[in-house]
């Protein structure tokens, strides 16, 4: 096991509600991963039988149809973890999770996950936590999605990346090329590079190399933007075959 793998597993915050010999037995069961760019972390229609925390990298949490239309539920950066919703019940993955750069993932098996469930009260109040937070962000999407224009879309993705249970390494600067922030946001490149430089000239944030820096980020939480109006059709400058609203069913 390489100590990256540890220090993820006893960094992260389920593990403080576990005592010394549970974390130690995790520790020993999980496994990590290599995955390249476009790579499948996790693939719908196979096994869910792990739980699966980012140690770097990102992953698109997204579901897609044979006519190659892609719709995209959220992001996991480093520091995240995934799949809960999908161990809670025996089953299949319901959605695909794939690198939009190389990335490391930490693979706790359904069977450890499972063992806690049913051990240890702790951890069941984290995992109430962690969905609740997960759904909150989930109706956001949807609101934002609905209401806003591309530029308020691109704000509300940023300070989604903020929530310090969903993503509990978040600092101010955002590791995100256009390309990922147009992925995450559901918009292409160009429109996610016309948003940051509105949201830059509005003092929100700070387009530097290789991400962006926030400045304001209650500012970015409440970014309104010039809004939509309802029942829209789909943006006519989304991602090609990207779909605009997101499924609600499950969350990761």
């Amino acid at each position: 096991m390489s100590n990256a793998l540890e220090n993820m597993l006893r960094e992260s915050l389920w593990a403080r509600a576990l005592t010394s010999e549970e974390l130690d037995r995790v520790v020993q069961e999980s496994h990590e991963r290599a995955v390249p760019a476009g790579g499948f972390v996790v693939r719908r229609g196979e096994p869910a039988d792990h739980w699966v925390g980012v140690m770097d990298g990102l992953l698109k949490m997204s579901v897609s149809l044979p006519d190659g239309r892609v719709s995209t539920f959220t992001g996991v950066t480093a520091g995240g973890w995934s799949g809960e919703g999908s161990l809670l019940s025996p089953g299949c993955w319901r959605y695909d999770g794939v690198a939009l750069r190389p990335t490391r993932v930490a693979c706790i098996p359904r069977h450890s996950f499972e063992r806690l469930l049913a051990s240890n009260i702790e951890f069941n109040r984290f995992l109430l936590l962690h969905i609740n937070a997960r759904l909150s962000l989930f109706i956001g999407l949807m609101e934002f999605d609905r209401l806003l224009g591309p530029d308020a879309r691109v704000a509300r993705c940023l300070a989604s990346l903020f929530d310090p249970i969903l993503y509990p390494r978040a600092d101010r600067f955002v590791r995100l090329s256009q390309d990922e922030i147009g992925l995450l946001s559901a918009v292409s490149r160009q429109r996610a590079n016309r948003a940051l430089h509105a949201l830059q000239r509005d003092g929100l944030l700070r387009v530097e190399h290789g991400g962006v820096e926030v400045l304001d980020l209650a500012g970015l939480r409440n970014y309104s933007g010039e809004a939509t109006t309802a029942g829209r059709g789909p943006d006519p400058e989304a991602l090609p075959g990207e779909l605009v609203s997101p499924p609600s069913p499950r969350w990761p």
